[in-house]
């Protein structure tokens, strides 16, 4: 999947580069594989999700993110000699298998963290959500707070 500069020039709202972006939706339709056929405007809020979600933490955090995101992109190398999104479908699940399960706890940590922004960037959109049936409270944690205060 290759959206190019036209998706993203002069539309950029966040710290990730173009080409980053591109591997996030890469990744997001193997993770939430329905993402694979979203428009190029979904895919783009799909993205700015992410990089909203990120915006409010640290420096240090963003730059772990993108490192990560590196990381899953080029690790494949070792073992297959490809890249993960010129990895056919099969292979590319392996390897996110292998990150999901990975006994190095830091890693398999990251992958969590990638793998719930991308879910979070798919479902936490208003028209998918009202798809599975999700009905966010507009008050958000205060309903759990009143509930732990009885």
């Amino acid at each position: 999947m290759r959206h190019g500069p036209c998706l993203w020039s002069n539309t950029r709202v966040g710290f990730l580069p173009d080409h980053q972006r591109d591997f996030l939706l890469a990744l997001a339709g193997r993770v939430v594989p329905a993402s694979a056929s979203l428009s190029p405007a979904d895919h783009f809020e799909m993205v700015s999700l992410v990089e909203q979600a990120l915006a409010s933490r640290p420096a240090e955090m963003q730059r772990q993110f993108s490192l990560f995101l590196r990381v899953l992109r080029w690790a494949p190398v070792a073992r297959y000699g490809h890249r993960f999104e010129a990895l056919p479908p099969h292979q590319q699940d392996a390897v996110l298998r292998w990150f999901q399960n990975c006994p190095v706890q830091i890693i398999r940590s990251g992958f969590w963290g990638v793998r719930t922004l991308v879910m979070m960037s798919h479902y936490g959109r208003p028209e998918i959500a009202a798809q599975v049936g999700y009905h966010p409270s507009e008050e958000g944690n205060a309903v759990l707070h009143a509930r732990a205060r009885r």
